[in-house]
């Protein structure tokens, strides 16, 4: 129920901006709107103040939305009325009402970034675990307890404070295949050193859900400390304690809780365990402890473990702007992100990138209802994403999107005509076959999804 309510909640917020924005601009325009619509389907509200006045009216289904303004190409419009009807209005009016509704989700994205910003929000620090072993971020020179303090690319430093930042910089060059500086501060020691992540040699196909798996970025960093111990469990029987911090396995040192995972999982001969000594730190005492394992099957293959929590929580940051700080931010993040997406679907349409990187309304009411579990900064920043994606969507150059008819408007700017009816006949046709079949190939990637099958 809550993630069906966070999909109404968030379609029913995005769509109403976005016409909001049409409606706000014809009118200023001196244009008559005669019906403003949030959805499809039965209405369940309706507002008329007066016979002449605008419609307000609610549906059942908030999968969409319009705003239907008096135009003599549907309407009978009389003389004294044609000033006010749509399609007597210069050229740059119409395409200024139809550009409002993809610029209304643009700067309601900019202003939820920006509040996410003055709200502040805690992220894990940028302190980074081991990364993946044979992985670039591993040849590139990563180790366990590097705190990533800032990134380059180009000639341009910025700070990044959080494990989410250092991401969202990742991504961006990843996208856009350009080698990514990061400024690290090794743990324990004062001084600085930078490495270098290759991000222009990998594939533009690379650049999907398994992206950060393909980098190997080590995730927050966690010290391999033993939290809660099952009462009879291996760990519990061997002696070891809450607290206990792991040193050395077998003569291996133990760099964070996610090596310590690891090793323990690995710790398995054919289908039995194999017994570990492990040198531990228990307040001023060290001491070496022998530790067997139990097996259990994960994934169709046995692994090793011993029932306890395995690493101390990450150290966490409060990532907080001012006002003209979080105005900054909530602009950089919204061009940030539109060009981003452009770029993926240019290359998605020249076959440089997966189609399978297309979501449609399931995905989105997942993450939807994750958003909202996580609290309320969760949900700003994924409603700020959404309707960047609503936006840029919408400014697509195909028929039956507000993209479509700023290229007719575009047309007509340079001809000194309109598009023909039957041109526009056939070009909305092709638009919704079009439209069709882009979603489709969004449902079934969610259809994939959900049954693990990407």
């Amino acid at each position: 129920m809550q993630t069906v309510l966070a999909f109404m909640l968030t379609l029913g917020v995005l769509i109403a901006f976005h016409e909001y924005g049409h409606f706000r601009v014809a009118r200023a325009c001196g244009v008559k709107v005669l019906r403003f619509a949030i959805g499809f389907g039965p209405v369940i509200f309706r507002r008329q103040a007066t016979p002449d006045a605008t419609e307000y009216v609610v549906c059942l289904l908030p999968l969409g939305g319009y705003v239907r303004m008096l135009d003599s190409r549907e309407d009978s419009v009389t003389p004294a009325m044609r000033g006010q009807a749509f399609d007597a209005q210069p050229l740059s009016r119409r395409a200024l009402i139809v550009a409002a509704g993809p610029a209304a989700n643009f700067l309601l994205a900019l202003v939820l970034y920006a509040s996410v910003s003055w709200m502040g929000v805690q992220e894990p620090k940028a302190v980074l675990g081991a990364p993946i072993p044979g992985s670039l971020a591993e040849r590139a020179g990563q180790q366990s307890g590097d705190w990533i303090t800032a990134v380059r690319t180009g000639d341009e430093w910025r700070e990044i404070q959080s494990i989410n930042e250092l991401r969202w910089a990742v991504t961006q060059s990843a996208v856009q295949r350009e080698d990514l500086i990061l400024g690290v501060e090794a743990a324990g020691r004062s001084t600085l050193r930078s490495l270098s992540l290759p991000l222009s040699t990998l594939a533009a196909a690379d650049v999907d859900a398994t992206l950060f798996k393909r980098i190997g970025l080590g995730g927050a960093f966690s010290a391999p400390v033993l939290g809660a111990l099952t009462p009879g469990g291996p760990a519990a029987g061997a002696g070891l304690m809450t607290g206990d911090r792991v040193l050395r396995v077998n003569d291996q040192a133990v760099t964070d809780a996610a090596s310590l995972r690891e090793t323990i999982r690995a710790s398995v001969t054919g289908d039995a365990a194999t017994r570990m000594s492990w040198l531990i730190e228990r307040g001023p005492q060290r001491m070496t402890i022998d530790v067997l394992p139990r097996i259990v099957t994960d994934g169709g293959r046995a692994v090793a473990r011993v029932d306890a929590q395995v690493g101390a929580a990450p150290e966490w940051v409060t990532v907080q702007r001012g006002f003209l700080g979080g105005l900054e931010q909530g602009a950089r993040r919204t061009w940030e992100v539109s060009a981003m997406t452009l770029t993926m679907l240019g290359r998605m349409l020249i076959g440089e990138a997966s189609v399978r990187n297309l979501s449609g309304p399931i995905t989105i009411a997942d993450y939807a209802g994750q958003s909202v579990g996580m609290g309320l900064s969760a949900y700003l920043g994924f409603l700020a994403l959404v309707s960047v994606s609503l936006g840029v969507l919408n400014l697509l150059p195909l028929p039956m999107l507000d993209g479509g008819h700023l290229m007719y408007y575009l047309f007509e700017g340079l001809t000194g005509r309109p598009v023909s009816e039957s041109w526009l006949r056939w070009l909305q046709r092709g638009g919704v076959l079009l439209l069709v079949m882009l979603m489709t190939l969004a449902l079934s990637n969610d259809v994939a999804r959900l049954f693990g099958l990407q």
